[in-house]
C-alpha cells in the first residue's frame, strides 16, 4: 500500500512539475495570463503529491513494513517512536524526500505571496525556474534515488534501524529540517535572480522582492548549523563542536556567500551599486547548495554526517554543471546592463565597507571550498588520498575572521558615501572603549594568549558597536526602534560576537584529562572535583547502556555512557555534560570495568570547555536578530527605477 501510494505520489509530483514548466513556459511566449495562471496552480499538485509521498514513508516506518528496501534497510520494531519517524531523513532516498517536500511548500507560499502579480513575466520566470528544480528532485526520486522501491527476495521480520548516531539524541529532529529549510529556501532568491536575468529587468525591484526570502532561508540555516554543532557536542563524544568536517563545511560554505549578499544588497537598494556582485552571490549561494548535496549524497566524502555511496552524485553534479553554466551564460549576456550607475566615493564610506566584506567573505568561501573539495581533486587526478584538516583551516580562516570581526565594528559607524575623521572618531570611541575594557578585565583574570585576546579585543569592539547603535534607537523609538532590518541586524552580530569569543576561548582555555578511577575515588582538572560512584548496565529497546555515575562539584550526578547497538560493530559514547554560565564539565566513559575479571576500576574522560553556553546563546540570538531584521521597521521610501527599467518592475512590492 504505502509503495503503490508513494511511487504515485512521486510520479504525480514529477509531472505535475513537469507540466507547470510547460504551461508557465507557454504563457510566457505567448504572453498569455490564462496560461500564467494555470501553470501556477500545479504548485498545488506538488505540494500535495509531495506531502501524500512524506505520509507514505512515515506510515511505512512506524507499521514498520518492511516490503520497502528504505524501510528494511532503517527501520527497526525496537527503535524508539521519536526516531523512527525521523528515520525519514536519515538515509539518502529520505533526505532527497525531504528536501523535496520543503521546495514544494516554498514553492506554494510564493505562488501564494504573489497570487496578485500573474502576468509579471518576472514572477512567472521564478516560478518556471523553482519548477525546473522541482522537477528534477521528483526525477530523482522517479529513477536511482527511489525510496519506495520494495526489497529483492525475502522479505526480512526486523531491520537494523537507523545509524546508531541518528537515534542517540532528540536534536537529529531539529538540526536536518531547519537546515533543509535554509538549504531549500535560497531556490526562490536564486529564482528571482535568473528571472531578473532573462527579462532584463535588473533595477532594485527585484531584490525588494526577495529580501525576506534570503533572510529567513539565511536564518534557518544559521539555526541548523548551531544545531548541527551542539548535536555535534552532545552526541559524538570527543568534546568539540566544529572539526572541519567536509559536510560540515558543506552548509558552511552556501552561509558564507549568503552572508555577505546579506550585507551588499543594501547597497544595491541604497545606492544602485554592486550590481553583479549581489547577482553573483544569489546564484553562487545556491548553486553551493546543490554541491553540498553532491558532497553529502554520492559517497564521495569519508564523514559520520556523510550517506553512503550512491549512483546519483553524477545526476546532482551535472545538474550542479548545469546551474553554473546557465549563470555564467546570463551574467555574461547582461553584462553591459548591470554596470552600476554609481560609483563608490571613497574606500572610508560604509559602501567601501560592504564591498570589503563581500572580498573578505568570498576568500573565506574559497578556502573553506579548496579545503574540502581539494582531497577529492588530488584523488580524481593522481589516485592520492589526502585529508586537508583543522591546522589547514585554522591557520588560513584566522586573519579573514579577524578582519570581519573589525569590519563588523567599522561599517555601521560609517556614513554613506564618505566619512569624515571627526565622524568616526565620534562614532567609534565608545566602541574602542569597550574593547579597551575587556583586554582589561582578561589581563586581570589571568588570561594570556595573543589570538583569544585578540579575538576578545575585537569581540568588544565589534560588540560595543552594536550595542551604541542599539541604545541610540532604542532612545529615539523606544523598544520599537529594535524592530527592522538595521538593528535587527545588530543583534545578529551580538550573536557573532557571542559565537566568536566562545570559539575562541574554548579553544584556547579548555582542559582535558583521562583519570583510572575506583568507585569512590575522585579528581580535580582546573577548579572542577569529580567522584565516581559506580557502573550500571541497562538493558533498553533498541539498545544495552553501560554508565557510569559521576558526582561533579560535590553536587549533581551524571552518566557518561557507552551504548551498544545489536547492527552497531562498536560502542558508542555518548557524553553528560554539566553546563554553566562559566564552562562546562564534560564527561566521557571511555572504558567501563570489565565484569569477568573482576576488574573495578573505569576510565573517566573529563574535558573543562570555557564559555560553551555563550557559544548556544550567541546562535539563539542570531535567529531572534533575523526575525526582527526581517520584521518591517519604520516605513522606507522604495527605490525609484532609473528610467530605463519597466515601471511595472516596483508595482505591487510588498514592505
Amino acid at each position: 500500500m504505502s509503495a503503490v501510494l508513494g511511487s504515485g505520489a512521486v510520479v504525480l509530483g514529477l509531472v505535475a512539475s513537469l507540466l507547470g514548466i510547460v504551461t508557465i513556459g507557454f504563457g510566457l511566449r505567448r504572453r498569455d495570463t490564462r496560461l500564467l495562471s494555470a501553470g501556477r496552480t500545479y504548485a498545488w499538485v506538488v505540494l500535495a503529491a509531495a506531502l501524500m509521498a512524506t505520509g507514505a514513508m512515515e506510515l511505512a516506518l512506524l507499521r514498520h513494513d518492511f516490503t520497502l528496501k528504505y524501510v528494511a534497510d532503517n527501520g527497526s520494531r525496537s527503535t524508539p517512536l521519536l526516531f523512527t519517524t525521523t528515520g525519514m531523513w536519515s538515509a539518502l532516498e529520505g533526505s532527497i524526500l525531504l528536501w523535496a517536500l520543503v521546495l514544494s511548500g516554498y514553492l506554494t507560499v510564493m505562488v501564494r505571496h504573489f497570487r496578485d502579480r500573474v502576468a509579471d513575466p518576472l514572477v512567472g520566470w521564478a516560478t518556471l525556474t523553482v519548477f525546473v528544480v522541482s522537477a528534477f528532485f521528483f526525477g530523482l526520486m522517479a529513477g536511482p534515488a527511489n525510496p519506495f522501491r520494495l526489497v529483492s527476495g525475502a522479505t526480512p521480520s526486523d531491520g537494523p534501524g537507523p545509524n546508531p548516531l541518528l537515534q542517540n539524541h532528540p536534536l537529529v529532529a531539529f538540526h536536518p529540517p531547519l537546515l533543509y529549510l535554509g538549504y531549500v529556501g535560497f531556490t526562490i532568491p536564486f529564482a528571482f535572480a535568473v528571472a531578473a536575468l532573462v527579462t532584463g529587468r535588473l533595477g532594485e525591484g527585484w531584490l525588494v522582492e526577495t529580501r525576506r526570502w534570503t533572510l529567513f532561508a539565511w536564518g534557518f540555516l544559521t539555526l541548523g548549523i548551531v544545531l548541527g554543532a551542539w548535536w555535534s557536542y552532545e552526541v559524538l563524544g570527543w568534546g568539540g563542536y566544529w572539526a572541519w568536517d567536509p559536510v560540515e563545511n558543506a552548509s558552511f560554505i552556501p552561509w558564507l556567500t549568503a552572508t555577505a549578499y546579506v550585507h551588499s544588497v543594501m547597497v544595491q537598494e541604497r545606492r544602485g551599486m554592486l550590481r553583479i556582485w549581489n547577482l553573483s552571490l544569489l546564484l553562487a549561494t545556491f548553486s553551493l547548495t546543490i554541491l553540498g548535496t553532491f558532497l553529502t549524497r554520492s559517497g564521495v566524502l569519508d564523514s559520520v554526517h556523510a550517506f553512503t555511496e550512491s549512483t546519483i552524485g553524477p545526476l546532482i553534479l551535472g545538474f550542479f554543471g548545469l546551474i553554473v553554466a546557465v549563470s555564467i551564460v546570463l551574467i555574461g549576456w547582461r553584462a553591459d546592463r548591470l554596470r552600476s550607475p554609481g560609483t563608490i566615493d571613497s574606500p572610508a564610506s560604509r559602501e567601501g565597507a560592504f564591498l570589503a566584506n563581500n572580498v573578505l567573505f568570498a576568500a573565506f568561501a574559497f578556502i573553506v571550498l579548496l579545503g574540502t573539495v581539494f582531497p577529492l581533486l588530488a584523488e580524481a587526478i593522481n589516485g592520492d588520498r589526502i585529508s586537508v584538516g583543522g591546522p589547514y583551516f585554522n591557520r588560513m580562516t584566522g586573519p579573514v575572521g579577524f578582519t570581519l570581526l573589525f569590519l563588523m565594528a567599522i561599517a555601521p559607524a560609517l556614513p554613506w558615501r564618505k566619512a569624515s575623521g571627526e565622524l568616526l572618531s565620534k562614532r567609534l570611541i565608545w566602541p574602542a572603549w569597550s574593547a579597551a575594557g575587556v583586554v582589561a578585565l582578561c589581563a586581570l583574570a589571568g588570561l594570556r594568549g595573543f589570538v583569544p585576546l585578540l579575538a576578545f579585543a575585537l569581540g568588544g569592539f565589534a560588540g560595543g558597536a552594536a550595542v551604541r547603535q542599539l541604545v541610540l534607537s532604542a532612545r529615539r523609538q523606544g523598544w520599537r526602534g529594535l524592530v527592522g532590518r538595521a538593528n535587527g541586524g545588530m543583534i545578529v552580530h551580538l550573536g557573532v560576537v557571542l559565537v566568536a569569543v566562545a570559539f575562541a576561548a574554548s579553544h584556547a582555555y579548555a582542559h582535558s584529562k583521562e583519570f583510572t578511577l575506583r568507585p569512590g575515588q575522585s579528581a580535580e582538572l582546573a577548579g572542577h572535583h569529580v567522584t565516581y560512584l559506580d557502573t550500571r548496565t541497562e538493558q533498553q529497546r533498541n539498545k544495552t547502556s553501560i554508565s557510569a555515575r559521576v558526582r561533579v562539584d560535590g553536587g549533581k550526578v551524571y552518566a557518561p555512557a557507552l551504548q551498544r547497538f545489536p547492527f552497531a560493530t562498536q560502542a558508542i559514547g555518548s557524553p553528560s555534560v554539566k553546563t554553566g554560565w562559566r564552562d562546562d564539565v564534560y564527561l566521557t566513559l571511555v572504558s567501563a570495568p570489565d565484569a569477568t575479571t573482576g576488574e573495578t576500576t573505569a576510565v573517566i574522560g573529563v574535558l573543562i570547555q570555557p564559555m560553551m553556553m555563550w557559544l548556544w546563546l550567541g546562535g539563539g540570538l542570531m535567529g531572534v536578530g533575523t526575525f526582527l531584521a526581517a520584521w518591517p521597521g519604520r516605513r522606507r521610501r522604495l527605490p525609484t527605477a532609473p528610467a530605463s527599467e519597466p515601471v511595472q518592475e516596483l508595482a505591487g512590492v510588498r514592505s
